[in-house]
């Protein structure tokens, strides 16, 4: 699927030039000196089974470097992870130095799925609904359900993937017939846009190459229903959303109050200047190269560091939180990993 992928995101993203980054006194956050790419990527998708018309209500957001409109940066981010489904992991070693995987352990561990206080004195564990958001290939997920179901021994908590693009859902399908038959239960898969969640379907197979791999809410057969959540979990998927308020919105009204939005994101290492340099070389010069010698695919790879670019800094995205009503703790409301390269962030829905 990837490898078919990558002619249809070359098709998709023709001709980007230099010309159409924003200029470097206006790409925020970007206080060190970023190499730009000779790529060639084109912000109007052509490809038939990739784009989405643009509609009155789009808003002007950024793929990368690059300013399109909301519709356009679904279709391409759309093309991106298609290309790199099967390698994802592959990917977050290169961008990580491997460390996303103790990143990934040390959120699940702080979030204890399937703990409850209660669970000492009742002779059965209280049930939880766990909605992991662009979790495609089911590496949080399948942490989570390990995590209650092995080490809090609360065999009633149950994990919904959601992603919308099926190319990585059905990653994180293949690989969930590796768990025991207890977790596999305990798991779903749905496509949506983690801006709308009233729209989702379950995964449907990808049949044929043409394909559409992103979900289209118009095959929308359910919805999740409001206060029906009690942890929500997204990892190193926010800062691909074309909408990120309306997204945290959607959060809050799928939680039930008392639970708990979590993100575990790339992020700034502003606070440690030599490192951070370093850091940022690594990330725009070698990581797109690595992804054309090891993958054949130098764009997906090169958006991919761009994105991680533009995402608001720790404060500024702990206000986008706040902003979406949930409640903050903590000291400045994150926790920084590795300096800062990610940042975990928590909210709580009050409760009424």
């Amino acid at each position: 699927m990837a490898a078919a992928a990558r002619p249809a995101l070359k098709r998709a993203l023709p001709s980007l030039r230099s010309s159409t980054f924003l200029p470097r006194q206006q790409q925020p956050h970007c206080h060190h000196h970023v190499p730009t790419s000779r790529r060639s990527l084109s912000t109007t998708p052509s490809h038939r089974n990739d784009a989405q018309p643009t509609t009155p209500s789009d808003k002007e957001t950024h793929f990368g470097f690059s300013t399109v409109t909301t519709s356009q940066k679904r279709a391409l981010v759309a093309s991106v992870f298609t290309s790199v489904a099967d390698s994802y992991d592959k990917m977050n070693d290169l961008m990580s130095f491997g460390w996303h995987r103790i990143w990934k352990d040390h959120f699940v561990s702080t979030l204890n799925p399937g703990f409850s206080p209660l669970s000492s004195t009742s002779p059965t564990s209280p049930p939880q609904h766990i909605l992991d958001i662009a979790g495609g290939t089911g590496d949080i997920a399948f942490r989570l359900l390990h995590h209650a179901h092995t080490v809090n021994s609360n065999p009633n908590v149950k994990v919904t993937i959601s992603d919308i693009n099926r190319a990585m859902l059905s990653v994180g399908k293949s690989r969930s017939a590796a768990l025991p038959a207890s977790q596999q239960a305990a798991l779903s898969f749905v496509e949506a846009n983690a801006e709308d969640l009233r729209k989702t379907r379950p995964l449907t197979p990808i049949l044929s190459q043409t394909e559409q791999t992103f979900f289209d809410p118009a095959t929308a057969t359910s919805g999740l229903e409001d206060d029906s959540v009690d942890l929500y979990t997204v990892a190193f998927g926010i800062r691909n959303f074309s909408d990120i308020p309306a997204a945290l919105a959607e959060a809050y009204r799928v939680l039930k109050p008392g639970g708990v939005f979590a993100c575990l994101e790339f992020s700034k290492a502003d606070k440690h200047p030599l490192f951070n340099s370093v850091y940022k070389e690594w990330s725009f010069r070698a990581i797109p190269l690595i992804g054309q010698l090891v993958a054949g695919d130098r764009d997906s790879y090169q958006y991919l560091v761009e994105s991680i670019e533009r995402f608001p800094r720790q404060e500024e995205f702990r206000d986008l939180i706040k902003g979406a009503g949930f409640r903050v703790s903590g000291d400045g409301g994150w926790e920084d990993l590795t300096g800062g390269v990610a940042a975990i962030h928590r909210g709580m829905k009050p409760r009424e």
